[in-house]
Order: structure tokens, then C-alpha cells, then sequence
């Protein structure tokens, strides 16, 4: 029996993801794939378990963005997230979305940037927490695009959009399955996305970068780790099977909801893409002075 520890509660989106893979890959590898929730301390709960376990491939973890920014934004984590895990997969990626009130009277993240450099201070923006994609994703933002935009975290996405339709907050930013209905809706309006390119699923919302913030990219992404030392052959049969998992009825119907691109490759790649996001947040947390509170 194979088991993948979401480090999150059961009910979001890693976990909606992860049970889905699960099924997949057991049909494919023709045994048990169970997923086991131990949520807690920013991921770092799930990912010592997995860090200690044998590995023989038997036990995974599925990590995303905050597997990227602990090494810098959490001081007290007691594992090397560089040397304790051995890659597997890249699952997928995805994206935020910027988006105010649809009363705002910003059309564009031009106009955005214009008002917030003449009034630094003034302007609050929501996320889903400390620490997470969202947040992140506005201090990139701040710190390309020269703007004090001041951070509210909220216990999810939810009441973030409620305090933003409640004028609260003047922008959020949020993920595609948050926030989708609420733009079909009407009641907001975004404003751009932050991937590096236009997302498929909202094709006519230009990115940050093309709205005038240059460099700016910032992806949530999935992927699926063994512990350190797993014989190479193992990892290429659990490499394989996700690739082939990925490709099921069910991974793209959450496409659309999820705004997901999956575009599973080898172990190297994601070693390599997780290095690049550790380096550009380790660097944005730092020239922000971000800290967990």
C-alpha cells in the first residue's frame, strides 16, 4: 500500500488533488493509494514524516508553494528541505487571480499601481493566510512594482472576498476555484492573473506582467516527493504513473475548476523549478521583511 501525506486538513484543494492522483495511480500500479492528512505548522507536521520514513516508495508527500518559502519565512523547521526529500513529480501548476470589487473604480493594474504609489498606506489587500501563494503573490507585487499595499490575512478565501465585496479591503488576491463563480457573478472584476502566461480557463485576463509589472510571475503548484535515498527505480515508476494519472477524465475536469495545467515531467525538472522558487521568495521575503506572526 502506497501513501501520499497531504500536510493540510482534508477539504482543500492539495487534498482534492492528492485523492484524485491517488485513485489514479492505484489503478495503475495495481495496489492500494491512500491519502493521509496531517495538517499543522505550516506543512512542516506532514513533511517531518515523510522525511523520516523509509524510503522504499511506500510513503510520498505532496508538497506545494509552502514546501518553496519555509526554508526562509519558518526559523524553527527541523528538517533540510533540500536534502531530506528525493523529487518525483511535478503534478501541477497553478495561479492566483487579482481582483477588486466590481463598484472599484480601478479597471487596470496600471491604474491600481498609479493610485497606490500616490497614497502609499492607504490601500489594503486580502489573502488566505500568512505564508501562503496569495500573500506572497502581493508582496511580489509590492516589491516589483514599488507599492506599500498593506497585507489583511484571513483564515481562508471566503472571508476574504466577503470583506472585499464589503469594501474592507479594496483587492484580493485569491485562487481560481475561490473566486471563478464570483466573476461569472459579476461581483468582482479581476483584474489580472499571476502566471506568466494568460490562463486558458480566462483568456481574456492579461497577467501582471503584460499590465506593466515586468518579471512578475508567481505559480502554485503540486508536487509529489519520496524521502531522501529512494532507488531511482522506484522513483521512475511513481514518475510514470503520475504522468499517466494526470491525463484521466477526472484531472481534466479540474482544469476548468481549478484552473490547474498539469504538465508532469521528470524528477529533475522539479527539482530544478522548486530551487528557481525558493531562491525568488527567499529573496522577496527577505527585501520585505516578511514574518510569520
Amino acid at each position: 500500500m502506497v501513501e501520499i501525506v497531504v500536510p493540510f486538513a482534508p477539504g482543500g484543494g492539495t487534498d482534492t488533488i492528492t485523492r484524485i492522483l491517488a485513485e489514479e495511480m492505484s489503478k495503475d500500479l495495481g495496489q492500494p493509494v491512500i491519502v493521509d492528512n496531517r495538517p499543522g505548522a505550516s506543512t512542516m507536521i506532514g513533511s517531518k514524516i515523510v522525511a523520516d520514513s523509509d524510503p522504499d516508495g511506500y510513503r510520498l508527500l505532496m508538497a506545494s508553494f509552502a514546501h518553496s518559502v519555509n526554508p526562509t519565512l519558518n526559523p524553527n523547521i527541523t528538517y533540510d528541505t533540500d536534502k531530506a526529500f528525493a523529487p518525483v513529480a511535478l503534478v501541477a501548476k497553478s495561479y492566483n487571480i487579482l481582483v477588486v470589487n466590481n463598484d472599484s473604480p480601478y479597471k487596470t493594474v496600471a491604474e491600481l499601481i498609479a493610485y497606490a504609489k500616490e497614497h502609499p498606506g492607504e490601500l489594503n489587500y486580502g489573502s488566505f493566510g500568512n505564508g501562503t501563494s496569495a500573500h506572497l503573490s502581493a508582496e511580489l507585487f509590492n516589491y516589483l512594482a514599488g507599492t506599500k499595499i498593506t497585507h489583511v490575512a484571513y483564515k481562508g478565501a471566503a472571508p476574504a472576498l466577503t470583506d472585499l465585496l464589503a469594501g474592507q479591503v479594496q483587492m484580493v488576491f485569491t485562487s481560481v476555484a475561490s473566486v471563478a463563480g464570483q466573476i461569472s457573478s459579476g461581483a468582482v472584476r479581476p483584474l489580472a492573473v499571476t502566471s506568466a502566461e494568460r490562463s486558458a480557463a480566462f483568456p481574456d485576463i492579461p497577467t501582471i506582467a503584460e499590465s506593466g509589472v515586468e518579471g512578475y510571475v508567481s505559480d502554485a503548484w503540486y508536487g509529489l516527493y519520496a524521502p531522501a535515498g529512494t532507488p531511482p527505480g522506484v522513483i521512475d515508476v511513481l514518475n510514470k504513473s503520475v504522468a499517466k494519472a494526470v491525463t484521466s477524465d477526472a484531472f481534466k475536469k479540474l482544469e476548468k475548476v481549478e484552473g490547474l495545467v498539469f504538465d508532469p515531467d521528470s524528477p529533475e525538472d522539479l527539482n530544478t523549478f522548486v530551487k528557481v522558487q525558493e531562491e525568488r521568495w527567499s529573496k522577496v521575503i527577505k527585501a520585505q521583511n516578511i514574518a510569520l506572526p
